[in-house]
């Protein structure tokens, strides 16, 4: 008896590490730690070994003559003892000595002689497969406006064991503080929209405003606040450390009472303490319309884009492929979209600033024309210590402080990354999956709020969005866990999903796209896949985190509620015509063709209906 009671303790001790096991791979499989191509750089590891018979040259000497933000530069090199492990780093500020290192924990023997990491990098024979042999080569790289002056060093030693060769003259923009890069996002009410950018001018320099009105009336001028950060405002290595980058200062203004369905043009600029202006491009975007608002409205979703480069530089080889052809896609059907939902892990710079600059740039097209409203994920929330829900470092030291800085989201503490927007017929609740969402906590609180509080007889569209799967994923690393959703994800949340009838959940954090039928308790409650009328009696739970980055394996396991999977980038697009018909699609990003697709048909009537757990209270008296 003693021997079988033994045995039995050995088979639980053992599910029990299976278990332990597989929630750690799980976490591993999604925080993409070291994932991040400039972390491969030893940069703290450079040597000087500087020689007459290498050289390194880059033009033009001066960018943006025109007015351009964005240039080409043309880097020649020479190199008498070449290999093809040479790499060419682009530094910015030009200057980038050990002199100004900064040193987390103890301070070491010796200083490094570099203690930046550089804004990106490619090899030397990424042009010319036989530098190895002539040791010339060139580089073409694609910059932008960064407030700094830029060079172009040429390393010897790999990654792993810089050796720097030779150092290039410095090249600038004709004003590297302009004013670049707006972001458009919701208010705090409908009929106000955020303009939010980046320059080099601080307050005491000049004073930030927008000029802004109906297109082809005359223009008013509102003025903006001025936020940055510091290095001491981050949380750890490498974002206290070789990531850091001055971001430059953060300026948001609100247009307010605008009035619905309206084109207004608008102007970034600054007031310079002479009484001379710098302004920015003009720009225009359409207003919200009006809660409940009978319209054509378009909505854009998806997660996990990051960012990537144009020149084919090492940056994000392989590691953000489908990024430029998401951006392009939205780009190419601008036109025909109202707002832009990014649901976390928006850069992916895991502690180093420069590259969120360089995602500001990318997705400007997007930004500067429709809300472009974020989620929080790990990899901007992230660190231990730092009351994130998740004890990880996939943040880089970041530990939410660009994201809430860069972009503007209309949440009570932007520290705090939920918060409710409305649009038109839609409502929308987005969680913020790095904090507490269970039952009692601040957030849940806020959940229930916001799915409680809408009239859906004037807005029956109602959205929830999260960044980690907190309902249904058919993931592989979830799927060994069992329950194929986050670890708690939707134990608080579904009884809420349930009793106030949420048409569609979206999550990001699993790099692919999966929509389940309309479910509740791990139940299928409406056997149509297409075309749904009248009650449909559950959520549907999409998870679109193929925005861009490398793709996640689905579980092997043929999940009875998965209804379509598709293993590739892409995004979702949703179009009410009225508020009685939603047309829900899911694109591809490397053609924009609809892969998956569904109708919502329904009557106010039908979402009074009663349903399983979302009844309302009567009596028996008539």
């Amino acid at each position: 008896m003693k021997k079988n009671n033994h045995f039995h303790l050995r088979v639980v001790v053992f599910i029990l590490c299976l278990l332990l096991s597989f929630n750690g791979a799980a976490v591993l499989a999604h925080s993409g730690v070291g994932e991040q191509p400039l972390s491969k750089i030893a940069i703290h590891k450079a040597v000087l070994a500087l020689r007459d018979s290498a050289s390194i040259k880059a033009s033009p000497l001066v960018l943006g003559l025109n007015g351009e933000n964005t240039a080409w530069v043309v880097v020649e090199f020479e190199n008498a003892e070449p290999s093809n492990d040479d790499w060419i780093g682009v530094f910015s500020p030009a200057k980038f000595n050990g002199s100004i290192c900064y040193v987390e924990g103890q301070p070491k023997d010796q200083s490094p002689h570099i203690c930046t990491a550089p804004v990106k990098y490619q090899f030397a024979n990424y042009s010319s497969s036989d530098y190895a042999k002539t040791g010339k080569a060139s580089l073409k790289f694609q910059l932008i406006n960064q407030r700094a002056d830029f060079s172009f060093a040429l390393f010897g030693g790999g990654l792993s064991n810089p050796k720097l060769v030779a150092v290039s003259n410095s090249i600038s923009f004709v004003n590297p503080k302009a004013p670049l890069y707006p972001r458009l996002a919701q208010g705090k009410s409908w009929n106000e929209m955020t303009v939010t950018w980046t320059s080099g001018y601080n307050i005491d320099e000049a004073v930030p405003f927008v000029e802004w009105g109906w297109k082809g009336h005359h223009k008013r001028r509102s003025p903006a606040g001025t936020l940055t950060f510091h290095r001491n405002s981050l949380c750890g290595s490498p974002a206290r450390t070789v990531g850091w980058r001055d971001p430059g200062f953060i300026h948001t203004s609100f247009l307010k009472d605008l009035w619905p369905n309206m084109v207004y043009t608008y102007t970034i600029g600054h007031l310079l303490s002479n009484g001379s202006c710098v302004r920015g491009k003009t720009y225009s975007f359409r207003s919200s319309p009006y809660p409940g608002q009978d319209s054509l409205q378009r909505v854009i979703i998806f997660g996990d884009m990051g960012k990537a480069e144009r020149d084919g530089s090492n940056e994000y080889s392989n590691y953000q492929p489908g990024s430029l052809n998401t951006t392009d896609q939205i780009i190419n059907d601008l036109k025909n979209i109202d707002i832009v939902f990014h649901i976390g892990d928006i850069t992916y710079a895991n502690g180093y600033i420069s590259q969120w600059d360089q995602f500001t740039a990318q997705v400007e097209p997007i930004a500067s024309t429709v809300p472009y409203m974020i989620a929080s994920g790990n990899h901007e929330r992230d660190w231990p210590g730092t009351g994130s829900f998740y004890g990880g470092t996939d943040s880089g030291g970041e530990c939410g402080v660009p994201a809430e800085t860069m972009f503007y989201v209309p949440a009570e503490n932007r520290a705090k990354f939920w918060y409710s927007t409305d649009y038109g017929m839609f409502r929308f609740c987005i969680a913020d999956s790095e904090h507490d969402w269970r039952e009692g906590s601040e957030q849940y609180k806020f959940i229930e709020h916001c799915l409680a509080s809408v009239d859906r007889k004037k807005q029956p569209w109602l959205i929830f969005s999260a960044h980690r799967v907190l309902g249904y994923s058919s993931d592989k690393y979830y799927g060994l866990e069992g329950s194929f959703e986050e670890p708690m994800g939707r134990e608080s949340l579904q009884r809420l999903w349930q009793k106030y009838k949420v048409d569609i959940a979206f999550y990001g954090h699993v790099h692919n796209y999966e929509r389940s039928c309309p479910i509740y308790q791990n139940q299928c409650v409406n056997s149509e896949k297409s075309n749904y009328s009248g009650t449909v009696n559950g959520t549907i739970h999409v998870v679109v985190g193929g925005g861009g980055a490398h793709l996640s394996e689905y579980s092997p396991v043929n999940t009875r509620w998965s209804l379509y999977k598709d293993y590739d980038w892409g995004f979702v697009k949703m179009t009410a015509f009225n508020r009685s018909s939603l047309l829900f699609e899911y694109k591809k990003s490397r053609d924009g063709k609809v892969y998956d697709s569904f109708t919502i048909s329904r009557d106010y009537r039908d979402v009074l209906a009663c349903v399983h757990d979302g009844c309302e209270a009567r009596s028996l008296a008539y």
